[in-house]
């Protein structure tokens, strides 16, 4: 078993990053290759909760450009973070890794309903837990939702996984003249106006003192190497 630093995490994950180099859906590669990284995580001993967004299939927002009403569909965005939620269940009991879904809205047989005291037990014995359904609330993203379940469980770190290996001085896939920028304040986010989530999730992680860590996920072994105390992303935190 590796060493790791970290006790219990949440890992956030984009549903856009399932997509893999598709334009649509979930690609299975993606999600093996996530799965086999969270199962060598969970067997070092590390207590995970995930969080994954829906916008490889419906993002609520860009509905109600379509005709949408916001609310309807803000929940078929909820509905879509508890598909990718299964299909990450799925790819870790694949690999005999023990994994459950907790939705945030009452969806049995699907999964069953989230309480944090439910989660801390799961994740107790050894559980990789997978909160589905956002906040269960309309206008939330689950950006917020990821940093609301962080701070419930008691989570030491809110990881960020993305496809860009941490926070830059400017978008490096635009432009080559942005600079990493290893760790920051909170304040400093806000005071260079970096978007790294949205403005609610970023206050509650900041109000409960919860680091956040930006991280390349689609690199095989990053996963490992934060959890060990690599630092290979970017971390905020309160300064």
């Amino acid at each position: 078993m590796s060493k790791h630093i970290y006790n219990k995490v949440l890992l956030k994950l984009s549903g856009e990053s399932l997509m893999g180099n598709d334009s649509y859906g979930i690609n299975s590669a993606v999600v093996e290759s996530y799965a086999a990284q969270i199962k060598a995580a969970a067997e070092s001993g590390v207590r995970i909760g995930i969080v994954i967004g829906g916008g490889n299939i419906f993002r609520g927002l860009s509905g109600t450009k379509r005709g949408f009403d916001r609310v309807k569909g803000d929940q078929m965005g909820m509905l879509a973070t508890v598909i990718n939620s299964l299909a990450l269940q799925s790819a870790l009991e694949s690999i005999d890794a023990k994994a459950v879904v907790m939705t945030s809205i009452n969806m049995a047989p699907v999964g069953e309903i989230y309480s944090p005291a439910k989660a801390r037990e799961a994740m107790d014995k050894g559980y990789v837990v997978i909160i589905a359904g956002g906040t269960g609330n309309p206008f939330f993203t689950t950006d917020t939702a990821s940093a609301l379940r962080g701070v419930e469980i008691g989570a030491d770190l809110l990881l960020k996984g993305t496809r860009v290996d941490g926070i830059y001085t400017a978008d490096p896939e635009k432009d080559p003249s942005a600079v990493k920028l290893p760790e920051l304040t909170f304040d400093q986010v806000y005071a260079k106006g970096l978007k790294i989530m949205d403005l609610t999730a970023f206050t509650l992680c900041k109000e409960n003192n919860l680091p956040i860590y930006v991280f390349d996920m689609d690199t095989e072994g990053n996963l490992a190497k934060v959890l060990s105390g690599e630092h290979i992303g970017t971390i905020v935190k309160n300064g």
